[in-house]
């Protein structure tokens, strides 16, 4: 490949990959990372997780949620068995939606939840409504599907250097 198909071809591979470079005059350089979902998975609830998506889009900035085919995180539903999520904590994994709990439960708030683990959030049931993580603790009339300001802090914090490699773990919500 000649030095001008190189550069073309880099310059192609830098303007898909994620983290991606932003920075505004007179501000220091932030990283932004693009995270892939792949929707196809949970065909009874796209307009939840479309919910969700722009949810957490609004509530931390350096982090982008996109839909796509090829998505770092996948869906499943299942009928049973609760909802939960296998996942690195870092913009990859797997989230399992029981459409039996989401009947229950705000199935915005399940998505919104899981996306949660997969941004390296952990449960925290003893929460009020107001913190997303609190899971199902709250009960059934608790519609929240927003991340509180210290849950949108946290993530913030954990893609401040964009993706990166952490521990494994699966966490049952």
């Amino acid at each position: 490949m000649n030095g001008r198909g190189f550069a073309r071809a880099f310059g192609v591979a830098m303007a898909i990959a994620a983290p991606v470079l932003v920075s505004a005059p007179g501000a220091e350089a932030a990283v932004t990372t693009t995270i892939y979902l792949n929707p196809a998975g949970l065909p009874g609830y796209q307009a939840q997780l479309d919910q969700s998506i722009a949810n957490w889009n609004a509530a931390v900035p350096n982090v982008k949620l996109v839909k796509r085919s090829t998505g770092t995180i996948t869906f499943r539903q299942v009928s049973g068995g609760g909802s939960y999520t296998n996942t690195n904590g870092h913009g990859r994994g797997t989230i399992v939606i029981d459409t039996v709990q989401a009947g229950q439960y705000s199935p915005t708030r399940i998505i919104a939840h899981e996306i949660g683990h997969n941004l390296g959030l952990p449960d925290h049931y003893t929460g009020p409504c107001s913190e997303l993580m609190s899971g199902h603790g709250p009960g059934t009339s608790c519609l929240n599907a927003k991340p509180d300001a210290r849950e949108a802090a946290q993530v913030k914090q954990n893609f401040i250097n964009g993706l990166a490699a952490v521990q494994e773990f699966k966490t049952v919500s």
